[in-house]
């Protein structure tokens, strides 16, 4: 393994900073509720309007739309809903008898609220919008709050609004950041309190959601988005270009990873990336200058084994390979958040419009963890009902493991029901005394 190109940053922030502001202002509208809220909307979002989004606003943001628009956002949609009704299904109830009449099972459960983050800050993030409630509402969730930052003077832009509407949202909050995320998780503004809070944001919305986990469920705790292209001497490397930097567009300190057996490829996707970056649009092509500076890399490896070592070892958000032989691929890579197999495909087709979701494990979160699904807005509980025939025999062992423990009181709650069942085993017993 050779470094052609090595980051020369990590993306770090000052985490007590930005923590200590964070918890500040969960503090306050903890103790104070709406009116600590509305403040700080107005501070951040310099927002004073109305904070819930009303059934004509919705109406009015539907008519503003062209159609084509619109079709666009329907087809998108429906392909993450079928995806996510297909994760519905493997989500199973079942019942087993572990031994005669002992019989256990699991049941699926969806929470009864969530709520879902959209950002809206430089880009308008209809497909976070598409991504969260839909797969919320597939899952079962009752009901489902969103919140997404407001432009000053305008709201939710009309495209964030019609897709919320359409995706299933029961309420919909003009309010972004730290205050949306708390409004949500303290049930203000009509929101019935949330039992989980979803979708991703800047560095405060992640702090937010990882003070809050405990106090209501998380997807997961995020950092910048991350990519990874796997190219071979197969490959095209305008496309494997084009790829890297349609990731590195999504910030400063978005890392996006070239790994390559082919040399040559190598050399031309570094000749080729500065010049999509310059044909960008601001503020598209400052972050991607940035991001590629500071954070890129391009891995020469030997062989696919190699490559496929580092891609594990990375465990990418995104990870795409533009190789011979899909198939061992798909078999042989162990940690990623989504993959994407074939140059016929790209990461943007997943982040806005196939199907599987786009909410993903970021900084190597991918080794432990999936990417968000309806299986995140449920539970999986159990059950267990036994015969008095069964219970002889557990409440015997369970009697003398929790003796052996030290543990009196459990071993008790066994021996009670030896007597009240099987009493003339309780009689034999005292006549072996």
């Amino acid at each position: 393994m050779k470094y052609l190109k090595r980051a020369a940053r990590t993306a770090e922030a000052d985490q007590s900073e930005v923590s200590a502001a964070v918890q500040k202002i969960l503090s306050e509208i903890k103790i104070n509720g709406e009116a600590a809220a509305r403040c700080y909307a107005k501070e951040f979002d310099k927002w004073d309007g109305e904070i819930v989004v009303s059934q004509e606003q919705r109406k009015a943001a539907a008519a503003f739309l062209p159609d084509q628009l619109k079709a666009d956002i329907h087809f998108a949609h429906d392909n993450v809903r079928r995806f996510a009704e297909a994760q519905l299904a493997t989500a199973t109830d079942f019942a087993v008898e572990i031994l005669p009449g002992l019989t256990a099972g699991q049941k699926q459960i969806p929470v009864s609220s969530a709520g879902c983050y959209v950002p809206g800050g430089r880009y308008s993030h209809v497909a976070s919008a598409i991504m969260t409630i839909t797969t919320a509402k597939v899952a079962g969730v009752s009901h489902i709050a969103a919140c997404s930052p407001p432009r000053p003077g305008v709201g939710i832009p009309a495209a964030i609004v019609y897709t919320m509407d359409l995706c299933g949202a029961d309420i919909i909050l003009n309010m972004g950041g730290v205050q949306g995320v708390a409004a949500i998780a303290n049930g203000l503004f009509g929101v019935r309190k949330a039992d989980i809070l979803v979708g991703p944001g800047n560095q405060y919305v992640a702090e937010a959601k990882r003070i809050l986990f405990g106090q209501i469920g998380i997807d997961m705790v995020a950092g910048p988005t991350d990519s990874m292209v796997i190219a071979d001497t197969t490959a095209d490397a305008e496309l494997v270009a084009a790829d890297l930097i349609g990731q590195a567009e999504h910030g400063w300190n978005s890392p996006v990873w070239l790994v390559s057996s082919d040399a040559a490829l190598a050399a031309r996707v570094m000749t080729l990336v500065p010049e999509l970056i310059e044909a960008l649009p601001q503020p598209n092509r400052d972050s991607a200058r940035a991001a590629w500076a500071d954070f890129a890399e391009i891995i020469l490896c030997a062989d696919a084994e190699e490559m496929a070592t580092v891609a594990d070892d990375y465990a990418p958000e995104h990870l795409h390979v533009q190789a011979d032989d899909l198939d061992w691929w798909l078999n042989r890579l162990r940690a990623y958040g989504s993959l994407f197999l074939g140059e016929e495909t790209t990461v943007a087709f997943g982040d806005k419009t196939s199907g599987p979701n786009h909410v993903l494990p970021t900084s190597g979160a991918a080794r432990y963890t999936g990417g968000l699904s309806v299986h995140k807005f449920m539970k999986t509980v159990t059950w267990q009902r036994a015969t008095r025939a069964a219970a002889r025999p557990l409440a015997e062992a369970t009697a003398r493991i929790s003796r052996l423990e030290g543990m009196e009181g459990h071993a008790r709650t066994a021996d009670i029901r030896l007597t009240k069942f099987f009493p003339s085993r309780a009689s034999t017993k005292r006549r072996e005394c």
